[in-house]
């Protein structure tokens, strides 16, 4: 049976690897992750699970190792956050592109520099190319059930793609929410065993991991690797069907809120979706047509589905927590523009950077935003593109 119970977002991710109970973790400590490998190494200590655990010398070697052992045939993960992503950024693209189905554990914190240990989602954002599945959590709760949801979408036949569980580091990494938790058995069996087809240390069938690529070849790899991802959009679904029948919650690639009749819409990612969503009771109950959209599913990108979405809005706000440095408007902003594009869906649309290094992002931002929204729409008033929220003159 479920049982509540009261948890941050670190350990309720702990208690999921806990409950899936993989083969092997490698890692090593950063801040705002590090409670997550220190949790799950008491519990093998306390003979709770038998992962084997591997303290390495860095992260570039913490998913070095996630990727041989997972090459090996075992179930393997890592964590980490920041410039430790940063650090692993060569086997990042090896994972993915040996078709590794690992899982990390990320919680994001700024990229230095300068120097800051506080959220935004300068580190995922970097990585966003590398070829890993990437999925982002609002609360404590979503970041445990995204995790126990992890394997089975990267280890399905059509994907074998590593897959990236983020959530907002110290937000929801280390503040303490209600939550729900599966019993040990369902998580289990939900999850399975990992059963690869090939795996280095089968002596009936030797196989080479990693191997030099000719050009012949190395497109029809990276081919392959783009089909897989286009592929997982329908696995992550169909996993979340199957997820929702063991645990009544429900998720998509997107989470649509208040948005069937809205004029103005929000499209964000993370914990400040929380926000969004008490801002926009707010104004409905002002008579404004607000709505907000969540993503959940950054990689692969969901761009026909967004586009539908909105298509009937008059009004798009587009909120970026990372700086891309390209002058024109953050990684967000530039995929879902292309998809409005793409689809011929034509609203208009304003690009926003917030909530940088931890930067506050309040209620009476979303006001802000909204009300611009109205202006540009009712007025023809032209917004100002790229603006950063909550930036001190």
């Amino acid at each position: 049976m479920p049982k509540k119970d009261r948890m941050s977002g670190n350990e309720a991710v702990a208690y999921a690897i806990r409950q899936v109970n993989p083969d092997v973790m490698p890692a090593f400590p950063i801040t705002p992750s590090t409670e997550i490998p220190q949790m799950v190494s008491t519990y093998i200590a306390n003979g709770q699970m038998d992962t084997e655990f591997i303290p390495v010398e860095s992260e570039h070697s913490s998913m070095s190792a996630t990727i041989g052992a997972e090459a090996a045939g075992a179930r393997s993960l890592t964590a980490t956050s920041s410039c430790g992503l940063a650090l692993m950024w060569e086997e990042l693209l090896v994972a993915a592109s040996n078709r590794m189905p690992c899982a990390l554990a990320l919680v994001n914190r700024t990229l230095s520099g300068p120097i800051n240990i506080n959220c935004d989602h300068s580190d995922s954002m970097g990585a966003r190319d590398t070829g890993w599945i990437q999925i982002y959590a609002e609360t404590n709760q979503e970041a445990y059930d995204n995790f126990i949801q992890a394997y089975p979408i990267a280890e399905d036949k059509n994907v074998h793609l590593p897959i990236m569980v983020c959530q907002d580091g110290f937000i929801t990494s280390h503040a303490v929410q209600n939550i729900e938790l599966l019993d040990d058995d369902t998580v289990k069996d939900f999850a399975g065993t990992y059963e690869p087809e090939e795996w280095l240390l089968n002596p009936g069938k030797p196989v080479s991991v990693g191997p030099y690529s000719v050009s012949n070849y190395a497109m029809e790899a990276k081919k392959n690797q783009e089909l897989a991802m286009e592929r997982s959009k329908e696995v992550i679904l169909k996993v979340a069907k199957n997820f929702e029948r063991i645990s009544g919650r429900k998720y998509g690639l997107f989470e649509e809120y208040r948005t069937e009749d809205a004029d103005y819409i929000m499209l964000i990612m993370g914990s400040a979706a929380g926000t969004a969503k008490q801002a926009c009771d707010d104004l409905r109950e002002k008579g404004m047509k607000a709505g907000i959209i969540k993503l959940r599913v950054f990689r692969p990108f969901p761009a026909k589905e967004l586009a539908e979405a909105l298509r009937n809005c008059k009004c798009l706000a587009i909120m970026d927590r990372c700086e891309p440095y390209n002058g024109n408007g953050g990684p967000l902003s530039m995929e879902v523009c292309a998809a409005l594009f793409k689809y011929k869906v034509n609203i208009e649309a304003v690009s926003y950077i917030y909530g940088l290094a931890g930067r506050d992002f309040t209620v009476d931002h979303v006001y802000e935003i909204f009300n611009e929204l109205d202006d540009v729409v009712k007025n023809g008033t032209e917004a100002e593109q790229y603006r950063y929220i909550g930036l001190r003159e």
